[in-house]
Formats: structure tokens, sequence, C-alpha cells
């Protein structure tokens, strides 16, 4: 059977390391976790079986293999220490038969985006980056319309724009979005996808002031860092916010003080199988996962066994392309959650009624 292997690593130290280590997870403190995280070697976690393309009825399986080096660790050791234990965890998937690897969370972000560790290892790789775009603009879209918000007059901020997802996620909503606001820390590179987005037509400003969320009513959001950086005051009421980060980039005190906008975790895709089943617990309702997980298997599905989504400077066509396999094979979005949990219907109905009366009378 044609099979895939998919990295992880604990998100969320105490919370993660319990979901496979219930003891160690609850007496370690997360300053011994991080610690430690550098001398445990990489983890075999599950078994993932049970997925069938609808289109072909091939069926594959897997396996999560897991990194343990923490975010804070990979951010804070030498670059050549984290690509040391990512590549010593795409060789376990290796040993497992694995025919293609996936790189999840900061694995993909670490470095040059997995073309390092691809040249180190013999199973090709891929980030997942392309179908996380792909999954993060088509939810966007389905929000904006719940929330009744009009593309082509509306105004899109991407927080995270000089990365591998912002840049091109930018790209793709610069065809239907008349207005960009790109925030980032390196104007070079802001200004090099500035240039793209405004060849699809979109009239661009670049910063790096959060405060320029404001003017937005679309915002999707995907930087690396290890703390959250969106707060209640940098968003307009009734805006979308589209979270793709792990580590997650908005504070939960955004969902605590604005009901007013509606923010939801980027990049959640339901997998085809009527017994698909990932033999582990990492806090989603079953057969859902992450899209950058969902792209290894369709890759996987599609006997497509190559390097597809490396580096930091995807295609729009890679976005494009990932999308219609992914489509063909049964992936589809899963149902909105936001904070662990999910997002029914009446909620964002309340939220959308929030925001219209938070709006001044004449922008009624």
């Amino acid at each position: 059977m044609d099979n895939f292997a998919f990295i992880i690593h604990p998100l969320d130290p105490k919370r993660d390391v319990q979901r496979k280590f219930p003891l160690l997870g609850k007496i370690l403190p997360i300053r011994a976790i991080n610690f430690l995280s550098r001398f445990f070697p990489p983890l075999y976690i599950s078994h993932i079986t049970g997925i069938r393309s609808e289109a072909t009825g091939k069926e594959v399986e897997g396996w999560f293999v897991a990194c343990p080096f923490t975010p804070q660790r990979m951010m804070t050791l030498p670059a050549k220490t984290v690509y040391r234990k990512v590549i010593a965890t795409a060789r376990l998937a290796e040993r497992l038969g694995a025919k293609l690897v996936g790189l999840g969370a900061y694995t993909s972000v670490v470095g040059d985006g997995g073309v390092t560790i691809s040249r180190q290892v013999d199973t090709p790789v891929t980030t997942g980056d392309s179908y996380t775009v792909a999954s993060a603009v088509e939810a966007m879209k389905r929000a904006a319309a719940i929330m009744g918000i009009d593309l082509a007059n509306a105004t899109l901020a991407v927080v995270g724009a000089t990365g591998a997802i912002g840049s091109v996620a930018a790209q793709v909503l610069a065809e239907d979005v008349p207005q960009i606001v790109l925030i980032g820390k390196r104007r070079e590179r802001l200004l090099e996808v500035k240039a793209r987005c405004e060849q699809a037509g979109a009239e661009v400003v670049v910063t790096d002031d959060l405060n320029l969320l404001r003017q937005a009513d679309l915002v999707l959001t995907v930087t690396s860092a290890v703390d959250a950086i969106v707060q209640p005051e940098h968003l307009k009421s009734g805006a979308v916010v589209c979270d793709v980060a792990r580590p997650r980039d908005v504070s939960k005190v955004v969902a605590e003080k604005r009901d007013d906008v509606f923010v939801f975790d980027g990049g959640l895709v339901e997998i085809p199988g009527p017994a698909a089943s990932f033999n582990f617990d990492f806090g989603f309702p079953p057969k859902t996962c992450y899209a950058c997980m969902a792209e290894t298997i369709a890759l996987a599905l599609e006997g497509r066994y190559e390097n597809f989504s490396l580096g930091k400077d995807l295609t729009v066509a890679q976005v494009k392309e990932i999308a219609n396999i992914a489509r063909r094979h049964g992936f589809k979005l899963a149902g909105f959650r936001s904070f662990e949990h999910a997002v029914p219907e009446a909620e964002i109905e309340r939220i959308r009624l929030n925001a219209r009366r938070a709006r001044p009378a004449s922008a009624n």
C-alpha cells in the first residue's frame, strides 16, 4: 500500500506532551519540557489508517512521527541543531516505510522552509503550505459571505506577509479584493509581494504597524511568532480573522473581549474515507486535520511522491493545483473552529448582530 508520514511537534508543551505521556506532561513544568526536549529522540506517535479517495477508491496509510522540540526551542537553538533533529525524525519515517514526508508547524518554518531537510533525506518532502493557503482562502471567502462582506469592496490585511504562506495567500486574494495591507518586518520582501499583488489588480500598502489592521474587513495572520500578537484593539468591528499560525497569532483575549469579530482557525480540513482515523487525539473531531497534513495525504493519494511545497516562495499555480487534487479525492473544509471549540451557526449570527450594533449609524 502507498503511504506517507507527517512530522508533528509539541506546540503547547504541557498539553501536547500529556497527549502521549500523561504523567510526564502533568508533573514537568514548561521550562523543564523545553530543556529536556533537546535530549529526547524522535518518537513514533500513531498509525494513520482508513483513508480512501472518493475519485479512485485508492487507499493510503501513514504515520505521525514527532520531533520533540517545542517552538521555543526551535526559535532559540542554532538552526543546524534543529535541522539535525528534524532530519532524524524524517529518517524514522523512512524506516517505517514512508514514501513522502510532510513537515508540520515549526519544522516547516525553521531555516529555509524544508529545502535543506529535503536534501538530507531520501524521501520526498513537502511543507503542506500550498494546501494551507488554498484552504485558508476558501474558508475566508466562506466566512466573508456569512458575515455579509462583499469581497469586491473589502480591504484585506495579511500579517506575516513576507512568509511562504502569507505572501502567496495575498497574491491569491489579490484577484478578489481591491485593497490589501501587507504587514511584516522585512520591507524589501514586502515590496516584492506588493508588486505581485498589484499585478493581480489590487492597491497595496506595506507596513510593520499592526494598528493598520483596524482598516481591514478581512485579516489573514500567519507569522512565526511564539506569542500572540493580534490584540482586541487591533480589529475592526465585523472583521473576519483567519488565524493560520501555530502557535496562534490571535490572543485569547480577543475571544473574551470582542464578540463583534469572527475569529477562526485557518487550514482545517476533513479527510476522505468512512473509516479514516489518525489513531491519535490532537484535539480535533474525527477525520479533521490541518491542511498541511492533508496536503501530504492528498499527494500520496495522487501518487505524487515528489518534493512539492518547499522554500519560502510558493506560487499561485501550486496553490491551485493542490486545491484541485484535494477536491478530486474528496477533501473538504471542516467546520469553523476557534480556540479549540467548534463555532456553530448561531454563534456566527450573534457576531453579525453585535457587529451591526457596534457600527456607527451612518455605516448601517
